[in-house]
């Protein structure tokens, strides 16, 4: 398929440029179709998820997967404990669902934190973002630069449709995550993830308590 061939150009192009880099995954769909087509083109690009200590069992059993699967090294980055547990001790284990602020506090202890650890010293940062995901997505480019993080990103699927994605997965027998097959397009954290409605926005299954809170306010 002609959008797998432009990935691959991308991505070979990435590794000889940008190194270091590597690729954040969520263990989601198209996380995996990036990660096949790095392990079978043995592309010296790193590899990396973020187990937040909150994960469905599922997702922590793909990482597994995926390593005896291809062969290949999968770096598992964690959130500082004491960082945790001051969380914890402070407003409770689920105080994310008590208000915006507290479950942003989460998600930087939980996911930013250790995801700014990981690209450290990394020259390029591939994600498995598509402009097809939602509307905030609509616009989302190839290649851009986060000025947050100080690094090149790149976004390889950006034009993938989700039939593209699972043509892909599919026709290369790649591993996945058995959640997408019970309405979970997008999988993050498993008190924060639920299944949505086919034809829904993918990530309207995320933080879907402030979105019942937002729409209740108008």
């Amino acid at each position: 398929m002609r959008h797998a061939a432009d990935a691959r150009l991308l991505l070979e192009r990435i590794a000889s440029t940008y190194a270091p880099a590597a690729l954040s995954s969520s263990l989601g769909a198209e996380d995996m179709v990036l990660t096949d087509l790095i392990a079978r083109e043995g592309l010296p690009i790193e590899i990396f998820t973020l187990d937040t200590g909150r994960l469905h069992a599922e997702t922590l059993e793909l990482a597994e997967r995926i390593q005896s699967h291809y062969g290949i090294a999968l770096r598992v980055m964690r959130p500082d404990a004491a960082a945790v547990a001051d969380y914890v001790s402070r407003h409770g284990r689920d105080a994310f669902y008590d208000s915006v602020e507290l479950r942003k506090r989460c998600c930087e202890i939980r996911k930013v934190e250790p995801l700014k650890r990981a690209l450290q010293g990394k020259r390029a940062w591939i994600t498995g973002l598509r402009r097809e995901q939602s509307a905030a997505r609509a616009e989302l480019r190839l290649a851009e630069f986060d000025p947050a993080l100080r690094v090149a990103k790149f976004n390889p699927l950006a034009q993938w449709s989700g039939n593209d994605v699972w043509d892909y997965i599919r026709a290369n027998k790649v591993p996945r995550n058995p959640l997408l097959g019970s309405g979970f397009p997008s999988i993050g954290c498993e008190p924060c993830t639920r299944a949505v409605e086919p034809g829904a926005d993918e990530r309207s299954g995320r933080w879907w308590w402030e979105q019942r809170s937002t729409a209740s306010t108008h």
